[in-house]
Order: C-alpha cells, then structure tokens, then sequence
C-alpha cells in the first residue's frame, strides 16, 4: 500500500513539473507586414472661391489604404501643404485618424495660404502630401505630391477701405500742412494690396495729421478713436469716419516726437497703423528778435543725416534787430551758436544778424567747422515754357499763414518740363529726382501738360521740400 502511494505522489509531482517548464516559455511576439505609401487623389485642380463660399467645402483629399497590419481605427495620417517647389520645409499640417478623407472650406484653406504670406487675388502653386504611420508614428509612408493652383481672397476687413483705392496724408505734421488737396506723390500712400498702404513720409515734431481716402476733400477721413493713448503715436487701431455715418473715430493722429521721415504702414484688414522710423533728423532752432526769441516756437534748420550739415528756410518779417541764434534745443539748455566772426559760429559769440533786414532766407550751418551763411530769395517757375529762363520766370508769392510759395494760373500749351529756382538764377534751383515729390538741389526737370495751373513750393519742412501742381 505505501508503494502504491510512493508512485502516486511521484506521478502528480512530475506532472506538475512538466507544466510549470510550458509556463516559463515565452510566447511567440505577433508579426506586421509593413504598409505601403497612399495614392493622394484631390477633388480639383485649382482653387478660387470668393468671399461668399466662406462657409462651403471647396477642396477635397481622399487616399488610398496603406495597409498596415493593424486595425484602420488606429492608423496616423498627416496631411501636408506648403508652397509649390518648397519640399515641404515647413509646411501646415493637419493630422487624420482613422478615415482617409479630408475636407477644407474656403475659409479655412484661405487661412492656410494668407499664412504663407500670398497675395490676395494671386493665384499661386500649392503642393499637397499625406504622411502615414503607426499610431506611435513607425513605418511612415509618404504619398504622391498633388500640385494645385490656390487663389487667396479678401475677408471682409475690419475697417472699410477706400473706395478709389487710393490715401493721402493731411495735417500739421505733413510738409503740406493741412492744405487740402495735399501734395501728390509726396503724401500719397502706395497700395500694396487691396487692404494693406505704406509709405515713407516726411513728418515734423509734435504735430498731427489724418489720412484721406479721397484728395482733396473732408467727407471722408481715417482717424483715432482717442489720441492721448500711450504710444499710439507709433501705432495702433484706426477707424474710418464720413459726414455721413459719424462714428467714434475723429480724434487726429499724433505724430512723433521728432522731425524725420517716416513709414506710415496701414493695414484695413485688422484695422492697424504703425508708424516706423526710416531717419530722424538733427535740428537747429533759429531762435531772434523776429520771432520772440523763442526756440521752442523758432523755424528750424535740419541735418538729414544728422552729420553736424545744416540747412533751412526762415521767413524774416519787417522789424526789429535782426539779430537771432543758432540752439540745439527747444530751449536754451543745449548748445547754443552765435557770432564768431564773418561767416563764423562760436558757442561764446554774441548774436547773429540777418545781413538783409526781412526777407525770405536760405541758411545753411556747419557745426564741424563752424561756419554759416544766409542768402535772401525770392521763387519763381522756370522751364521749357519760360525758354529756360531767357523769359521772366513765373513769379511766386508767399503766404505766411500756409509757409508755401504759391503762383497765380498759369498756362501750358504743350507738353513741358519745369523746375524751381530762386532769384533768377541757377545757384539754387530744386527738382525732382525719382519723381517721388520730394525737391533736391539741382534735382531732375519735372513733366507737365498742356492745361492751367497752379504751382506750390513747400520750403517751411527744413530737411524735406515739396510741391504741387494742382490743375485748374
């Protein structure tokens, strides 16, 4: 009987043995093929909605299955856009699971490709790709590239752009001041597109200005909602004004600080300026007995480029000594210039004397060597139509309260050129190079037509000259 048991135990011992070995043996892992690269298929192949599709589906991306060796509901797929010919660098990308289909509206396609920085109304090449993969992003596989051609459009813009596709810059700061029509192309904005202006404008210190959509005329304006904002003379929101839907925006911009010149950038779409510096100008106040002696209120001179070579216009009223100085501020804590001599400066000096009494003088200073002079002027129009000064030049009259020189009508029979000189004569004579409104010495002849005009010079801006030709 004991025998009997010995062998029972042994057998169930032995039994148990055998299958605690059957445990310990790993199992076999499961094996996956891997996939293949999807076949990309687009629904069209260009892309122009307006701004009415917004809202409707304009493209669709369907591809064919990779084939992984996983359940579909688990398979990864990228989507990929980026501009033609730039191999996907940096591209927008959406991300799928589980369906190999995918559909933009016009809204959200037009985002990705104002994102690129396209043009509005431009049709550009637009390549599309689809990436797939595992969930945990193995075994990708890239697709075919589909090539279309997009077309972003505008979305309605948060402030209303001009109509005439056209704006001018008005006001004190202005070169033209607020005479309205302003001086073209001087104070006229380029379009860039149908909802973004820039320009590179002369600007004056402390002063302020509006933006015009029509020249010429104040039914129409783009001002602030409220001017004492801290720092919205560099930028900020704008609205758009008329006579005829008053709004909250009638506050005038604020101009900077400092003379110079200025980009002026406007932006309709989200209803935004800035205002960069491109050259902020060095200044001499000529502060005398003329004005009250006050540099804070003088006519200045400027150095463009703030290299120590100053020039200026001052109008010089009938009256008292004539006597004035040169101050390197708004007041008389900076360095101030006075009489060193003839043709001299000194910081010590005593005062400076117009050398003609009144009159309308060109000054020019050099704080390096420490000279000056001052020529009185007179303007007038010289041309093709005046025999290049073998005729009487056309005469210009100043005007005090504007700081301009204007003539009476004049006018031309042909197609001409003219330019601006002073005293009948050629050492100083202003024209046009570029033909970007601004006045150079000895600059290039300016074109005009058969017609009856008006000519205006602006030499009040010390640093920046200007005209206009307005026909009658």
């Amino acid at each position: 009987m004991k025998s009997i048991i010995k062998i029972i135990l042994l057998a169930v011992v032995t039994g148990l043995m055998f299958t605690s070995c059957k445990k310990d043996k790993p199992d076999a892992l499961p094996f996956y093929d891997t996939g293949s690269a999807p076949v990309l298929t687009a629904s069209v192949g260009s892309v122009a909605p307006a701004p009415a599709d917004s809202n409707s589906t304009v493209l669709s991306l369907t591809w064919t299955d990779p084939k992984y060796a996983t359940d579909s509901n688990r398979v990864k797929y990228v989507i990929q856009i980026d501009s033609a010919g730039q191999n996907f660098d940096n591209p927008y990308t959406k991300q799928i699971t589980a369906t190999r289909s995918a559909s933009f509206m016009a809204k959200d396609l037009n985002a990705v490709l104002v994102g690129f920085g396209f043009n509005f109304g431009v049709s550009y090449g637009v390549d599309i790709r689809v990436v797939s993969s595992y969930a945990n992003n193995n075994d990708q596989k890239v697709s075919n590239t589909v090539t279309l051609q997009a077309t972003p459009y505008v979305v309605p813009p948060k402030v209303q752009i001009p109509a005439a596709r056209t704006l001018f810059l008005v006001g004190g700061a202005t070169a033209g001041g607020w005479g309205n029509p302003v001086p073209t192309p001087a104070q006229q904005f380029t379009m860039i597109d149908t909802v973004t202006y820039e320009g590179v404008f002369y600007l004056s210190g402390g002063g302020q200005y509006l933006m015009l959509p029509v020249n010429g005329s104040w039914d129409e304006k783009y001002a602030l909602d409220d001017n004492t904002v801290a720092g919205i003379n560099q930028g900020g929101e704008f609205g758009y004004y008329s006579n005829a839907n008053n709004t909250i925006y009638n506050d005038n911009f604020p101009g900077p600080s400092d003379n110079g010149m200025y980009k002026i950038r406007v932006d309709f779409q989200n209803g935004r300026f800035t205002v960069t510096p491109e050259k902020v100008f060095s200044l001499l106040r000529v502060a005398g007995d003329y004005q009250g002696w006050s540099p804070a209120t003088a006519p200045a001179l400027a150095s463009p480029n703030a290299d120590g070579v100053y020039e200026g216009y001052v109008n010089v009223p009938a009256g008292g000594t004539y006597a004035f100085k040169l101050t390197s501020q708004p007041d008389w804590g900076g360095t101030n210039y006075g009489n060193g001599g003839p043709g001299t400066l000194s910081t010590s000096g005593g005062d400076l004397v117009f050398p003609s009494g009144a009159g309308y003088y060109k000054i020019n200073a050099n704080t390096n060597n420490n000279t000056w002079s001052a020529t009185p002027t007179t303007w007038g129009v010289v041309g093709s139509f005046t025999q290049w000064g073998s005729g009487p030049d056309i005469p210009l009259t100043y005007d005090a309260g504007s700081g301009s020189f204007t003539s009476a009508p004049v006018v031309i029979t042909g197609n001409e050129n003219f330019k601006f000189r002073a005293n009948n004569d050629w050492p100083i004579n202003l024209g046009d190079n570029g033909r970007d409104g601004s006045l150079e010495q000895d600059g290039g002849d300016m074109p005009i037509t058969a017609g009856t005009y008006t000519f205006t010079l602006y030499l009040n801006n010390a640093g920046y000259y200007t005209y206009k030709v307005i026909r009658n």
